[in-house]
């Protein structure tokens, strides 16, 4: 129908619309200065937006869920599992329960003033070395800290976070108690103090370090870290002055009096400060918990999280490169600084700038020849040489970070035009020399300091080069020691399939201080050492065995015997195609 006709079936008339009909003249559009300033009005309460706020339980209840709905055994059955780690573990306590069976033998005969003064000093000294090691991992750590998903997702939502940190606080307190009483124990029962001294010493050892970590917690709320960086340097240098009265004590130099109920009385001290400070920390961290910054918290997960690969392949040469590079970001940039000589040399250079740029390690380096002194002054006689011999194995591994880097990539070592027994040679250099000064400032201790020597001055010479060979050459073994090679046949066990190296992971370095020092501990002539030491580092330098240039060298030897042959039968060599790109 159209709409003509649909009008007149209505009724309606339509308006005829006129082309030329003018439009009307629009009204004056307002402005943005005209329109009115918008404000806000807030007609309630703050809090009353708040209502749909979760409860930081439930969140926690949430996220174990969720972990544990994900996982096929729980942590004893994974333990009960790890055949290789109890196995490391069972050698090595097998050997530290043999340690102090021998240093409490040892210890009747420390009959003398000054070497009992000396027994009774030596817990005190390590009371602050590991005050002095807690406050440098928790300022590393945090000690406070969460994973990169929990900072993501959790912390930026509106939620209370000191209700998820106490828990982390709280293992890091159990963590530390624990692993500083271990500590002090073991220091206590290799001295040979008595029952009540080695407990006193041990709850004085724990409590020094949770109350550290928990002043840590505190001073990382308030966002200080040059208070616990300089704590840190001062627990340092007590325990290093600590050592040296104890060795001059012994020797008669400058003689203290320290009965065993003073020094029992000094660590129930000791354990009294510790609890003060513990309990105030304490109580000031967990005030502070929910002003620590989500980066903060972060920045120590994330270095946990890249750690926990080598630590389940137990590559503690690279749990070590991982922290070196958390305190190279810390430190910055430096100067570069322009090589010198051609060849092997330029190597050696290297090495002498670096330890030129940064000598931070001779510092430690220097505390180490402290070491031998005091076991002689603490009267461990024969175990002087292995004990000394695992400190300066820590000591040296800092010096070789040039074989590290080139024992790591195989592909920066084939581009030199050297063999690597050459290489690995120039990148210790440096290190022996080091290790022969080390060797050198120890003579008088193995040849005995005060009324009486014990050994003549040859084998004194004798018994600190075959130590500080065996700390040498544990370095170099901790160092460049390959990682496991989950290409080769594996071993199939509860916990799924294992390299045969991942075994001996644990004990690098360790092997090598017992193969040359054992003659030593069993009193046999020094040379055998000294034969052992030069067998290990001609082992070490040759890189060990590394089948695919066995077989390079087996197909060369091949083709330089068919080339010797074709000669002897007067026939032309065969020429090499060259093709050219």
């Amino acid at each position: 129908m159209s709409r003509h006709n649909r009008h007149r079936r209505s009724g309606r008339k339509t308006q005829p619309t006129s082309p030329t009909a003018a439009t009307p003249a629009p009204k004056d559009i307002p402005t943005v200065n005209d329109v009115p300033a918008v404000t806000l009005v807030v007609s309630h309460s703050p809090d009353e937006y708040w209502q749909g706020q979760a409860d930081e339980r439930q969140l926690e209840l949430l996220m174990g869920d969720w972990r544990r709905g994900r996982t096929t055994r729980n942590i004893w059955q994974a333990l009960g599992d790890a055949y290789v780690l109890l196995f490391s573990l069972a050698i090595i306590l097998a050997m530290l329960i043999s340690l102090i069976v021998q240093a409490q033998g040892q210890a009747a005969g420390c009959s003398s003033s000054g070497c009992q003064a000396a027994r009774n000093v030596l817990p005190l000294a390590v009371v602050t070395a590991v005050m002095g090691f807690a406050l440098a991992v928790s300022r590393i750590f945090g000690p406070v800290l969460a994973s990169a998903a929990e900072g993501f997702w959790l912390f930026d939502a509106p939620v209370d976070r000191s209700r998820f940190l106490r828990k982390r606080l709280r293992i890091a307190e159990i963590v530390s108690l624990v692993g500083g009483a271990i500590a002090g124990a073991l220091v206590s029962a290799l001295s040979g103090l008595s029952g009540r001294a080695i407990i006193a010493w041990t709850v004085a050892t724990g409590l020094s370090a949770a109350a550290l970590v928990a002043f840590a917690a505190a001073e990382q709320g308030a966002e200080r870290v040059r208070t616990v960086r300089v704590l840190q340097s001062v627990a340092m240098v007590l325990a290093g002055l600590l050592l040296l009265a104890l060795v001059s004590t012994a020797t008669g130099w400058y003689p203290m009096s320290i009965s065993t109920e003073l020094s029992v009385l000094i660590a129930w001290s000791v354990v009294a400060g510790a609890v003060l400070v513990l309990i105030v920390a304490l109580v000031v961290a967990n005030g502070r918990l929910n002003s620590i910054r989500r980066a903060r918290l972060m920045s120590g997960g994330s270095l946990v999280s890249g750690m926990q690969g080598a630590a389940f392949a137990l590559d503690f040469a690279l749990i070590r490169d991982i922290l070196q590079e958390r305190e190279a970001v810390e430190r910055g940039q430096v100067r570069a600084t322009r090589g010198r000589g051609m060849g092997l040399h330029a190597l050696v250079w290297r090495d002498v700038q670096r330890l030129l740029r940064f000598p931070k390690p001779l510092v430690t380096l220097a505390a180490t020849i402290v070491v031998p002194y005091a076991l002689q002054a603490l009267g461990l006689g024969r175990l002087t040489s292995p004990l000394s011999a695992l400190v300066l194995v820590a000591a040296m591994v800092p010096f070789f970070t040039s074989l590290r880097v080139l024992s790591r990539t195989k592909g920066l070592m084939r581009m030199m035009p050297f063999t690597t027994s050459q290489v690995r040679t120039a990148a210790s250099i440096v290190p022996a020399i080091l290790a022969l000064v080390w060797a050198l400032a120890t003579i008088p201790a193995f040849h005995g300091i005060g009324d009486a020597a014990r050994m003549d001055w040859f084998h004194a010479v004798l018994y600190a080069l075959v130590t500080a060979a065996a700390g040498f050459i544990g370095a170099i073994r901790w160092v460049s020691a390959k990682p496991a090679d989950y290409s080769t046949p594996m071993v199939a066990t509860q916990a799924g399939a294992m390299p045969p190296s991942l075994m001996f992971n644990l004990l690098r370095g360790l092997d090598m201080v017992a193969l040359i020092t054992i003659w030593l501990v069993l009193g046999l002539s020094p040379w055998i050492g000294v034969v052992a030491a030069i067998l290990a580092y001609s082992f070490l330098r040759m890189g060990g065995l590394d089948q695919q240039e066995l077989q390079q060298m087996q197909e060369e030897s091949r083709r330089q015997l068919a080339e010797q042959k074709r000669i002897a039968q007067n026939e032309r060599p065969v020429r090499k195609k060259v093709v050219r790109r």
